[in-house]
C-alpha cells in the first residue's frame, strides 16, 4: 500500500477558511501522510498561506507542508519564513519558482527554484525535507525536453530529497521521467501529482493553461458528454482511478491528491484503490 497526500490552496475569504476546516476533517480521517498548502504567484497568498498552515500543522496529528516560491521575496523574507516554520515545528516544506506577477520585471533575489533550495540548505541545512516540482510533460515555458531535464536535475543537485510532478493522464510519460532520472542517477521519490477530473471545461483550461495533455479519447469523451456533470464526474473517477492504479502497480513511491479543497473527489479515489 502505497502513502498519499493532499494538496490544498488559502482559502480567500472567512466562510472559506471555515470550509476549508471541514474538509480537512474528512480528509483526516483517510490518514494521509501530510496536507500541503499552496503559495501565490510572488507571495500573492502568503498571509493565507501563512494563516492555513497555522490553522492546520498538527491538526488531527498530521503535518502541514508549505509550499515556498521565491520569485518576488527578497533573501530577507525567506529566511524569516524559514525561521517561522521551524520554529512552528514543520520539517517538511515544497520549494517552487512560482509563477512572475503580472508587471513584475526581473526575477528578484532568488530567482530558481534550485537557488531557493541551495538557499533552503545552506541557512537550516537537513532541517527540512524538500520536494520540488518535476514535469514529466516538460515545464511549458522550456525550450526543450534535455533542458528541462537539466533544470531538474540542477534542483536535486542543490538538495531536493523527493519530488511532486504536474499532472498528468499518461501514464507513460511519468514512467519515462523516472527512466531517465534513473539513468542519470537521480534516485529521489517522484509522486506523481493526481488531478481528479470533475468538470470537463475547467479541467482542459487548466491543462491547456498549463502544458498538462488531456489524451485525445479523454477530451473527446469529455466534450461528447455536454452538461451531463454525472456521466463526466463517472467517467472522470473511472479514468484516474485506472491511471493511478497503473502508477502504483508501476513502483510508484506515493500519490499526492490536488483536491482543490474538495472532499468527495480525492475520497472516492483512495476508497477506490483500497488505500484505507
Amino acid at each position: 500500500m502505497v502513502d498519499f497526500s493532499f494538496e490544498f490552496f488559502p482559502p480567500k475569504t472567512d466562510l472559506g477558511a471555515a470550509k476549508l476546516l471541514d474538509v480537512h476533517t474528512e480528509l483526516a480521517a483517510l490518514a494521509p501522510e501530510y496536507f500541503s498548502i499552496t503559495y501565490g504567484a510572488g507571495g500573492s497568498t502568503r498571509e493565507r498561506t501563512l494563516s492555513s498552515v497555522d490553522a492546520l500543522h498538527g491538526r488531527h496529528g498530521i503535518a502541514a507542508v508549505p509550499h515556498m516560491s521565491c520569485i518576488g521575496d527578497s533573501k530577507d523574507e525567506v529566511r524569516l519564513l524559514l525561521e517561522r516554520y521551524k520554529n512552528q515545528g514543520i520539517t517538511q516544506l515544497v520549494a517552487l519558482r512560482g509563477d512572475l506577477p503580472s508587471g513584475q520585471v526581473g526575477l528578484g533575489d532568488i530567482p530558481y527554484a534550485s537557488d531557493l533550495v541551495a538557499f533552503i540548505r545552506a541557512h537550516t541545512g537537513d532541517h527540512f525535507n524538500i520536494a520540488v516540482a518535476a514535469y514529466p510533460e516538460m515545464h511549458p515555458q522550456a525550450d526543450s525536453f534535455a533542458k528541462d531535464f537539466a533544470y531538474f536535475s540542477h534542483k536535486v543537485a542543490s538538495g531536493a530529497d523527493s519530488a511532486i510532478t504536474q499532472f498528468f493522464y499518461n501514464p507513460d510519460s511519468y514512467f519515462y521521467f523516472v527512466e531517465a532520472c534513473a539513468s542519470k542517477g537521480i534516485n529521489i521519490p517522484i509522486v506523481p501529482g493526481i488531478m481528479p477530473i470533475t468538470n470537463a471545461s475547467n479541467i482542459l483550461r487548466f491543462a491547456d493553461g498549463c502544458g498538462a495533455e488531456v489524451p485525445r479519447w479523454i477530451r473527446k469523451r469529455l466534450i461528447d458528454f455536454g452538461d451531463d456533470s454525472a456521466s463526466i464526474q463517472a467517467f472522470g473517477l473511472e479514468v484516474v482511478t485506472n491511471l493511478c492504479e497503473q502508477l502504483i502497480a508501476g513502483g510508484a513511491p506515493a500519490l499526492h491528491f490536488y483536491s482543490m479543497n474538495q472532499v468527495e473527489p480525492s475520497q472516492q479515489l483512495v476508497r477506490n484503490l483500497g488505500l484505507l
